[in-house]
């Protein structure tokens, strides 16, 4: 996810917790692994009938379920999440603050109604925070056996944990892993002593080696780094270090963000973006670029605007969000979209604590009834799919939304997709000259029938995603 450079490019979150940007006025709470601020428990203001079938997906029941454990031991200069910090060691298994937040989460997950016909068990959860790593085996593990009881748990579920060097050992991931966790983000962001000290991060680089290790020998596959550029004083030959110390350990899978300085943290009082001691403007776009190069080079697919895996590896947990499916959230300040509506837990402990027990009360509810603004919707599922390296299936859009919309969205790209900012597809997923696309565009009908999907290209169409969903925006809801 990338910040606005000097062409308009989506926002970046540079914590570990990976989030959707925020920057358009039109987006509305969409998470990863993410907690968001939090919005009233409302339905969308503006509720229409739905589309049709394939896309009148947001009324299915969730199989994925985000757990927000938001202990770390010192919040980082560019973190705004809402986290409890507890102190620079690591806590015990008998910590208060913990403890009844593990039990006050529990609840949260049983009092949750299930107005749905069938329940089917999750295939994906991820713990988020925070540093979930702090919280013991123990506990995670009494959080998904609540999860089994509610909802139930797809035997081979990818069960993911953020996990931060210098806050587990060996014994600690054997034990999550004998519990059924099975994927792990390590949240690394940089390889210099001297950037990891400027971030405030609790840990350094000789933890991060330390970590790796341990997760090698504990014989975790399914593992990701997560990196960070355009931080305070990074040159492009650090990033480059970085980069390349990440694909000497080889993890399956690689997040990669960009800074964004947030009001009301550290940076954002230190640093105005775009100024020294943040890198310019051309140097962010280059670091994404170099990202991209170096990571696809040796075999990486960039398969999210800002994930890149091995085939295979792709995070399933994230792909909930990319396709605009309903997913639970649980725990401070987490999202959730259920029956078509987006709302957020509380992001102070006291008014969550009170959330919880009107939620036992059955005093909140936040089921909708299954009307959403049909706008909203089609700018959602435009936004998510071009931030995909499959990018939009304009048939199905077609089908939900009709086929002129299809065709405003075509001419509106007309000049990207000369440029190559936008690449077009057949059914075959072959691409098109924009000869070929100009020669379908003078007849709708033909655009139909020839054109399957549209996505933005590697690296440059990434970097120009915010112009062009902006366009998309204004097509959509002129």
């Amino acid at each position: 996810m990338l910040k606005s450079t000097f062409v308009p490019i989506l926002s970046t979150f540079p914590t570990k917790s990976k989030r959707l940007p925020t920057k358009l006025p039109w987006l509305k709470i969409i998470t990863n692994t993410y907690t968001q601020s939090p919005q009233p428990i409302h339905q969308n203001a503006s509720l229409t009938t739905p589309p049709p079938s394939p896309l009148h997906q947001h009324n299915h029941p969730p199989t994925s379920a985000y757990i927000h454990l938001p202990f770390c031991r010192k919040r980082c200069h560019y973190c705004d999440f809402p986290i409890v910090a507890l102190g620079t060691t690591n806590p015990t298994d008998n910590d208060p603050r913990i403890s009844n937040y593990i039990e006050l989460l529990q609840r949260e997950i049983v009092s949750t109604r299930s107005d749905f016909d069938t329940i089917p068990p999750l295939e994906t959860v991820f713990f988020g925070g925070g540093t979930p790593s702090l919280v013991s085996p123990r506990m995670v593990l009494s959080i998904l056996d609540t999860l089994r009881v509610k909802f139930g748990v797809c035997e081979g579920a990818e069960i993911s944990m953020e996990m931060d060097p210098g806050t587990f050992d060996g014994r600690k991931v054997k034990d999550l892993m004998g519990m059924g966790v099975n994927r792990v983000s390590l949240g690394v962001q940089a390889f210099q002593e001297e950037l990891l000290k400027s971030c405030g991060r609790a840990h350094g680089v000789k933890e991060v080696y330390e970590a790796i290790e341990i997760l090698g020998s504990c014989g975790v596959e399914n593992w990701s780094v997560d990196l960070i550029s355009s931080l305070p004083l990074q040159t492009p030959q650090m990033w480059e270090e970085s980069l390349r110390l990440t694909i000497e350990a080889r993890p399956k899978h690689v997040s990669v963000y960009d800074l964004q300085v947030e009001q009301g943290t550290k940076f954002g009082a230190l640093y105005t973006p775009g100024e020294f001691p943040l890198p310019c403007e051309t140097q962010s776009a280059e670091f994404y670029r170099m990202a991209s190069r170096m990571l696809t080079d040796v075999g990486y697919r960039h398969y999210e605007i800002s994930s890149y895996c091995e085939d295979g590896y792709e995070c399933k947990h994230n792909y909930t969000y990319w396709k605009n499916k309903p997913f639970y959230g649980f725990g401070l300040g987490s999202a959730s979209y259920l029956n078509g509506l987006r709302f957020s837990r509380p992001r102070k402990m006291k008014e969550y604590m009170g959330y919880v027990e009107n939620l036992e009360n059955r005093v909140v509810s936040y089921f909708g009834n299954n009307l959403v603004d049909a706008k909203d919707l089609a700018v959602d599922i435009v936004m998510l799919s071009l931030r995909t390296a499959r990018g939009l299936d304009l048939r199905s859009f077609a089908e939900a939304f009709g086929g002129s919309l299809v065709h405003s969205l075509c001419k509106v790209y007309q000049p990207y997709i000369e440029s190559g900012h936008v690449v077009c597809l057949d059914d075959k997923r072959r691409a098109m000259t924009a000869d070929e696309f100009n020669t379908l565009f003078l007849n709708e009908d033909e655009i139909a029938k020839g054109l399957s999907y549209i996505r933005l290209s590697d690296p440059d169409g990434f970097l120009l995603s915010n112009e062009l969903i902006s366009l998309a925006f204004r097509v959509i809801d002129p």
